[in-house]
């Protein structure tokens, strides 16, 4: 019995301390499996936080894309070079927007880049697409409707150009316009005006031509010389309007010029500044037939009928715009530049 029980005793101590370490390896297992867990929801916790920067990094990028377009819906590129656009702040009446030469009353400001203001008038009245404003807005103007506000950017190249305008707008400069377009109405019949509006009219677009040529933008001069006949053509041969008559010869039509001077002359013999005018006139139509003469000599003195053509071109170019110099210095210069190119 004592073998028995000392053998039962040696396997009870040798069950009882298998207990203990059997106990040790769950609980290691146990721990074990809690760090996998732990680090299993560190990775999820890390990976939905990744997921959510990613969610927002891509909300954040979709709306500034939106933003982005948005913009570019409002700003509108007109000539698709970056060098005029226009946004509508407030819509007008649809279906109004003005044609060509049409009179329109307008209230602008325009400013610099800094802020600072260049031009502000809250009731200007121009002609559409009569160079009477800056190229940007002859071409911003046409596309609003009557009523309507809107922001307009210009660059320099439909601006001031890089002469800029002295003392307030520097070479180069983007202009920032707020525009309204009050009203628009179609130009009236120019037979129907008095002649005192036809004047002002006229002579306002003269002096516009006058200040487009003094920035050397022939083309916007003539075309204002243009439109200045079209109201003092039918004015300017009464012999009491001397002045207006000086158009004619600056104009090339020097023989009319002197016929009218001479009627002027015989109503008002004294007048100094018709006998003046008659002299220069006299003048410049011998300097006129000298030319002409020898221009047919050198015509007809080549076979190079090239070298003919070239020459023949030169002089008449050099004739014009020797006739535009001298009309400036007597203050005419609109309507001689105007008919050249009217009737060439």
């Amino acid at each position: 019995m004592a073998d028995v029980n000392f053998e039962d005793s040696i396997i009870s101590q040798s069950a009882n301390s298998l207990i203990p370490n059997n106990e040790e390896n769950l609980i290691q297992g146990s721990s074990a499996d809690l760090i996998g867990e732990e680090i299993k929801a560190n990775h999820l916790h890390n990976k939905t936080d990744d997921e959510k920067n990613i969610k927002n990094d891509e909300e954040k990028d979709l709306k500034s894309a939106e933003e982005t377009i948005k913009e570019k819906e409002e700003w509108v590129d007109i000539l698709g070079s970056g060098q005029l656009k226009k946004k509508v702040l407030k819509a007008g009446q649809p279906d109004s927007r003005p044609q060509r030469s049409d009179v329109c009353k307008i209230k602008l400001e325009g400013r610099l880049e800094n802020g600072a203001i260049i031009e502000k008038n809250d009731s200007l009245t121009i002609h559409v697409g009569d160079a009477e404003v800056i190229q940007g807005l002859d071409f911003v103007i046409p596309l609003m409707d009557v009523g309507e506000e809107a922001e307009a950017i210009v660059g320099p190249r439909f601006g001031y150009g890089s002469r800029g305008r002295e003392p307030d707008i520097p070479p180069d400069a983007t202009l920032y316009y707020s525009i309204t377009l009050i009203s628009a109405e179609a130009e009236p019949e120019i037979s129907a005006l008095s002649i005192s509006d036809r004047k002002e009219i006229g002579n306002r677009k003269k002096e516009r031509g006058n200040w487009w040529y003094l920035r050397e933008e022939n083309t916007l001069a003539i075309q204002c010389y243009r439109r200045a006949l079209d109201y003092l053509d039918d004015i300017e041969n009464s012999p009491d309007n001397v002045e207006e008559n000086k158009i004619l010869g600056e104009k090339g039509d020097v023989e009319q010029s002197i016929a009218i001077l001479r009627q002027a002359l015989a109503v008002d013999p004294n007048s100094d500044a018709t006998k003046k005018e008659l002299e220069r006139m006299s003048s410049l139509h011998k300097k006129h037939s000298k030319q002409e003469r020898n221009l047919y000599k050198k015509m007809l003195g080549t076979n190079d009928i090239k070298d003919t053509e070239k020459k023949t071109q030169n002089s008449f170019q050099a004739l014009t715009w020797g006739l535009l110099v001298g009309s400036i210095a007597a203050v005419v210069v609109g309507g001689a530049v105007a008919f050249r190119y009217k009737f060439l």
